[in-house]
């Protein structure tokens, strides 16, 4: 079924991923060879492309189909791409989308700065837009982004970690730039407050269940499918919801053994592996399941009050894609 699904998925927005490919090439518009070379290294490494065309879909579903919004779309990937490289700097990643990361093949000062640019050409872009509602969405998307990866940090490796706490985290690492993403398509739409709270909504529910399904790939995946080592979130001192409520059920023996290996970043395979056969045991991966669905059937909620077309299917199914995919 997911494999149907996506296949279906893939063929209703094969043509939109090109257009936006194409726009992405277009509006980077680098001086030096270089900041090209580095944010392409990233850029077009075979990303989802999900957030611009959720702009897409959000102002099509609102009835509104002009080009502008395939151009400003990519606003959303810049910014994206921006903080992916800044955080690979900061976790000291190796590996992202299956290649290396981009601070093992440049100097970090100018990965860093070529992130710098990207977050900056997507600021301009939406100056270029003109509509203050939106470049207003931009300034809180890189505000909570950037708290978000601060908490994150302070909050590393720390054992007592709580679900709340966790929620908030993800909020700012992923949700606020999806949900922006949709707001956005409906600014630009001018749509009424009612369609643009409710994509608002519909951005952040599915935001939430695509990092939570995220932080499932790394105990349920293969390095290889992953495109990075299995284990990683833990390895970096990243504890995800999974985890989080395997410690919070765990009897005293078992939160001891899985403390143990949490605190050696350099734990073999098989420790864990232990660790997975425990997060099974007290449910973490099926209570991790069962919170993402929710927000997935919370997404669903907020398209009723839209008519049926194209955009809508294309959102309901991307919802649904997004806790059934397994990369």
């Amino acid at each position: 079924m997911t494999q149907e699904l996506k296949h279906k998925l893939l063929s209703m927005i094969d043509n939109d991923l090109k257009k936006i490919e194409t726009a992405l090439h277009d509006n980077l518009n680098p001086n030096l060879n270089l900041v090209s070379d580095i944010a392409g290294h990233l850029l077009f490494s075979g990303g989802k492309r999900i957030r611009p065309l959720l702009m897409l879909l959000s102002a099509r579903i609102c009835g509104f189909h002009d080009n502008m919004a395939l151009q400003f779309s990519t606003i959303f990937e810049y910014l994206h791409a921006a903080t992916l490289l800044h955080d690979d700097v900061v976790d000291g990643a190796e590996i992202r989308r299956g290649r290396e990361a981009a601070h093992t093949r440049w100097s970090i000062p100018k990965v860093v700065l070529t992130g710098d640019f990207l977050l900056a050409r997507s600021l301009s872009l939406a100056a270029e837009t003109g509509i203050p509602a939106l470049i207003s969405v931009m300034a809180g998307i890189t505000e909570d982004m950037s708290q978000g990866e601060i908490e994150q940090m302070e909050k590393k490796g720390k054992l007592t970690l709580t679900e709340e706490e966790y929620l908030e985290i993800i909020k700012k690492k992923t949700a606020v730039l999806i949900q922006g993403a949709c707001r956005s398509g409906a600014i630009i739409a001018h749509a009424d407050k009612e369609k643009e709270d409710a994509l608002d909504q519909y951005g952040y529910h599915l935001g939430m269940a695509f990092q939570m399904a995220d932080d499932l790939l790394d105990y349920t995946a293969d390095a290889a499918t992953l495109g990075k080592k299995t284990g990683a979130d833990i390895r970096d001192g990243k504890l995800t919801l999974p985890l989080i409520h395997t410690l919070s059920r765990a009897d005293e023996q078992d939160r001891n053994l899985m403390e143990k290996i949490i605190q050696n970043p350099d734990f073999k395979d098989h420790e864990f592996q232990i660790m997975v056969e425990k997060i099974n045991q007290y449910k973490g991966i099926d209570y991790t399941s069962d919170r993402a669905r929710f927000h997935v059937e919370q997404a669903l909620r907020c398209l009723v009050i839209f008519k049926p077309c194209h955009a809508r299917e294309v959102m309901m199914m991307l919802a649904e894609y997004s806790v059934t995919r397994k990369v």
